[in-house]
């Protein structure tokens, strides 16, 4: 009987190691390490979005940008715009740096009162005229440029770097700009 029992005891936890290396297995762990440097200020002014990860609120959307402005108090003022159905849409947000010199490429973005989502700068070209921005997950991904679109040279070289990090490049929707 104690065997038994030990054996009932230990199939949850052998059950939960089977399921986290089963899920390990088909999502390969991705790169979202983060920029090494960061100037803030540089970063400031406005980004269009030449690609994403599909999600919820930004779904249909069009002629995608996000404009950043810093205030005074550190924090950062963000404006999202674009076109949905050919009607403007905008959300106004808020961001932070909350660990500017340890992790100086992860920044908090909000929408809603304090819930804070990641906002992992992983690719900042050394002019600020691209970048690639995700999550702590793979669950999204956004190319972002000073322009509304990006040199296919340019462009291609970034997509390499997405899959050498180990994101699903073919989860990218192009945004219409």
């Amino acid at each position: 009987m104690k065997k038994y029992c030990k054996f009932i005891y230990a199939f949850p936890l052998i059950a939960a190691l089977l399921a986290h290396t089963a899920c390990q297995a088909n999502h390969p762990q991705i790169d979202n390490s983060t920029v090494k440097q960061l100037d803030i200020n540089r970063y400031m002014g406005k980004w269009y979005e030449i690609a994403r990860y599909d999600h919820p609120f930004e779904r249909g959307m069009s002629h995608v940008y996000t404009e950043y402005s810093l205030l005074d108090n550190g924090k950062i003022h963000v404006v999202n715009k674009g076109l949905k159905n050919g009607k403007p849409k905008e959300a106004i947000g808020k961001g932070k740096q909350p660990h500017p010199i340890e992790y100086p490429g992860r920044l908090k973005v909000s929408f809603f009162l304090w819930f804070y989502a990641d906002y992992y700068i992983l690719e900042l070209d050394e002019d600020y005229q691209y970048a690639l921005v995700g999550s702590s997950s793979d669950n999204y991904l956004w190319i972002l440029s000073r322009t509304p679109e990006m040199p296919k040279a340019q462009l291609d070289g970034l997509l390499q770097k997405i899959i050498q990090r180990g994101y699903d490049v073919s989860k990218l929707i192009f945004v219409e700009q």
